[in-house]
């Protein structure tokens, strides 16, 4: 087994995928707190589209593809992505745990009816509006995202760059669009991707190329 782990480390950053799921799991059960409400001025003036289902969903397909081509072909990139994803996540947790917080914008009534609106039902009666501050959906966007805009193999194609802009940009337009997220959640995962990004891949690359 030591072997097998000193062969492919990747394994051990797979193991946090479990751990997130069990605390996340454990918060979403939590119904002695006070929750604090997340809303802004913003939040009432965009509309309710359900269409955006769509690139909501398509995230949990960029993410697990994103991941599996770094662990398959991009082993040496694969750590600083790792670092980002969970360094976030677990700031997440805590932020959860510390500040619990919720949502009151999802519509009593939909708007239209039609298959995508079904989606967005079951969505929303699976998915609580509680812990949504930073949005997880628009961290791991970034995350992923600037991870490939800096492979230089990805980065060759510029079809490529240009598709996973326009999905990223769409998934994090559907946050909003569907009232998952407010704007203040957008915000943070973007000032928090920031920080995160600057902590792990800005700094160590300073630092390499003064030692070289």
């Amino acid at each position: 087994m030591k072997a097998f782990i000193k062969k492919n480390p990747y394994i051990l950053w797979l193991l946090y995928i479990p751990f997130y799921f069990i605390c996340f799991v454990a918060l979403e059960k939590r119904n002695d707190v006070s929750f604090h409400t997340i809303h802004c001025h913003l939040d009432d003036l965009i509309p309710f589209y359900e269409y955006f289902i769509v690139p909501y969903l398509l995230w949990f397909a960029y993410i697990i593809v994103a991941v599996s081509y770094f662990i398959l072909f991009e082993r040496k990139e694969l750590n600083p992505l790792a670092c980002y994803l969970a360094a976030g996540m677990t700031v997440f947790l805590l932020i959860s745990w510390l500040y619990p917080n919720i949502l009151y914008l999802r519509p009593e009534l939909y708007p239209r009816d039609n298959i995508f609106t079904d989606l967005v039902k079951h969505l929303q009666s699976t998915d609580t509006p509680t812990n949504v501050l930073p949005s997880i959906h628009v961290y791991n966007t970034l995350c992923v995202t600037t991870a490939l805009l800096l492979n230089e193999r990805f980065n060759k194609s510029r079809l490529r760059r240009v598709l996973i802009i326009i999905l990223s940009v769409l998934i994090i337009m559907s946050t909003v669009f569907l009232k998952q997220h407010s704007v203040i959640d957008v915000v943070s995962a973007f000032l928090m991707a920031t920080v995160f990004f600057i902590l792990i891949y800005v700094i160590p690359s300073r630092r390499k190329k003064k030692v070289n």
